[in-house]
């Protein structure tokens, strides 16, 4: 996230994500830039592509959160994702995404991560069983737009992929916004 009110909206927080790099990235890139072209650019969007683990309101614990991060991390082995579909979240939060295929790493990873986290006092925000959660890489935020372009948009977007890209993912980033700044961590798995 780059831009001011984006950047004000996320102060304080803190998230776990996994920045796929080769094929996967390839893929999120393609639909990203369909996306904005649909819009002329005026749609909010991530600036780089990523999946979300795990978001956390801890502004005074980032150090002792970090910490287990790393903790967690270093148990890790890569973890494989693999693009298997472009879909959307509906209203109200009305994202286009590229779903992620429940890969054995990808799903031990999440429940390791819930587990690591059980007896802590972290906040988190819009946390899931890992049952409940999609994994995914939001493309673009579609909230501001009226329905009906929303679901014309959505409706021409959405597609279970021919090919599905795979790749494995090494490090886990930890990214935090102080300050009106974006701030990362790249913390390498299992090591």
């Amino acid at each position: 996230m780059d831009t001011p009110d984006q950047l004000a909206s996320l102060e304080g927080q803190q998230y776990l994500v996994l920045r796929p790099t080769i094929g996967v990235a390839s893929l999120f890139r393609e639909v990203q830039d369909a996306a904005l072209a649909r819009f002329g650019g005026d749609i909010r969007h991530p600036r780089t592509e990523h999946a979300t683990l795990r978001a956390f309101a801890e502004p005074d614990r980032r150090a002792e959160l970090a910490a287990l991060i790393r903790r967690w991390a270093a148990d890790q082995h890569p973890i494989e994702v693999t693009a298997e579909a472009v879909d959307a979240f509906p209203a109200p939060w009305q994202v286009l995404i590229v779903r992620l295929a429940r890969t054995a790493s990808l799903v031990s990873a999440y429940a390791s991560l819930s587990a690591a986290l059980e007896h802590t006092d972290f906040q988190r925000l819009d946390e899931l069983s890992v049952d409940d959660w999609t994994f995914h890489l939001s493309v673009v935020y579609g909230r501001s737009l009226e329905p009906a372009v929303w679901e014309d948009f959505r409706e021409a977007s959405v597609s279970e992929l021919g090919r599905k890209p795979t790749e494995t993912i090494v490090e886990a980033e930890l990214v935090w916004y102080q300050d009106g700044t974006e701030h990362a961590e790249l913390i390498p798995l299992g090591r």
